[in-house]
């Protein structure tokens, strides 16, 4: 994969027809390194935000070594890259197919269930298998989230108790608790809350929980939308799973996804058009801007001229359409970019790595997309606020000689 320093660098030198994605492998490992030397247990990243190769090899390398995959394909790809990765099948409606070959041939031990048929269904396609870790996945308020999870997936009240005692009876391994606070969760307490009233499911069940999984929603900075620090995320979910009624050897467990990958890509897409203050992208709802167009969140955006020479005008709010005949693929924006943008200009759509090139489709004969690496680092980190903890011990480590040697 080639690489270049800015967006800029890469459209001058390869002028593509189609939009390019822009991956930054050094912001994954970033982050990275961020969660595991702090998040007091297993990360385990959620492939369905972005499955790309390079994505998986700059978490591996920085020590994620376990993996939530929602398919077959996606355990496949893993397996294939990292036979030795702990694979966790966290979606809670699986095909009996893919239960069968996850357990059979992918060496998947970790399945998670929200309903008593499909447990019964776990339990069929593996031949009552007793080696296995049966995750129940709860439901939890989602108020903080700026994405609510709760209209899918998740049991509560009787239903939990029941199935809680079904699974532990089930599985001579570990049973465990699963939840999601919802995407881009804004609030800290947020995980300490739902932890409180998974604690208090797990003592109405009268069950021994071996693992609790804190699922996902940790956030990322957009333009109007700056979470509190990560730091306060891992001291809440700490805190809560100390006063938990779990053995002393429970582990913890987190999921991110967004949170992992969202900084390391960025989309650029071309101005075909100008209406007005309406720019017409070969880039939409239907390629990488899935997003963009049905969460509406406000993304980051950069003027990449096609001259080269930034732009003095003053910024003004434009909406984009994408490039297919679909009146859906619009996205309102407000995106502030210079006044005098043209056609032939580049857009650069930050904090892409997550659900970008992952959503992207083929409609109208559109969506191909070149990845290149690129350089730089334009967009906000939540990861800037402190050094990497191993840094740091290194640090202390040295300070400490350095006293010892001096007197």
């Amino acid at each position: 994969m080639d690489t270049f320093s800015t967006a800029l660098d890469a459209v001058q030198r390869l002028a593509p027809e189609g939009p390019l994605a822009l991956a930054r492998p050094q912001r994954v490992a970033a982050a990275a390194t961020w969660f595991v030397d702090r998040f007091p247990g297993d990360v385990l990243y959620a492939v369905k935000a972005n499955p790309s190769p390079w994505v998986l090899q700059a978490l591996y390398a920085s020590g994620v070594t376990h993996f939530d995959v929602a398919s077959e394909v996606e355990a496949r790809l893993v397996r294939d890259m990292f036979p030795d990765a702990t694979i966790c099948f966290m979606h809670p409606v699986k095909s009996r197919r893919a239960i069968r070959v996850a357990y059979g041939e992918l060496g998947v031990r970790v399945f998670v269930l929200d309903s008593v048929e499909e447990l019964e269904k776990i339990l069929a396609e593996t031949n009552g298998a007793k080696d296995l870790t049966l995750i129940v996945r709860l439901a939890v308020s989602n108020e903080g989230s700026s994405m609510p999870l709760t209209s899918k997936f998740g049991t509560t009240g009787h239903d939990a108790l029941e199935l809680l005692r079904l699974a532990r009876a089930a599985t001579e391994e570990d049973l465990g608790v699963s939840f999601h606070v919802g995407s881009q969760c804004m609030r800290p307490t947020a995980f300490r809350a739902a932890l409180a009233d998974v604690a208090r499911l797990i003592v109405r069940a009268g069950v021994t929980v071996d693992i609790v999984d804190v699922g996902g929603g940790f956030p990322s900075i957009y333009p109007g939308m700056t979470p509190p620090p990560m730091m306060d995320y891992v001291t809440e979910i700490e805190r809560a799973f100390d006063s938990m009624p779990v053995t002393y050897n429970c582990r913890l467990w987190c999921e991110p996804g967004r949170a992992l990958v969202a900084e390391a890509g960025s989309i650029v897409a071309r101005v075909e058009l100008r209406k007005g203050n309406a720019l017409y992208l070969n880039d939409g709802a239907y390629g990488n801007l899935f997003d963009a167009t049905h969460v509406k969140w406000p993304y980051p955006v950069a003027h990449v001229p096609a001259s080269g020479t930034p732009s003095a005008s003053r910024l003004i709010p434009f909406s984009f359409y994408g490039p297919t005949c679909d009146s859906m693929d619009a996205m309102v924006g407000p995106f502030h970019l210079p006044a005098d943008i043209a056609e032939g200009d580049w857009i650069e759509i930050g904090m892409l790595g997550a659900y970008g090139t992952a959503m992207a489709t083929k409609f109208n004969g559109f969506g191909d997309t070149e990845t290149v690496m690129v350089s730089d680092r334009p967009w906000p980190s939540m990861f800037d606020d402190v050094a990497p903890a191993r840094e740091q011990t290194a640090t202390i480590t040295r300070l400490s000689r350095s006293r010892d040697i001096n007197g």
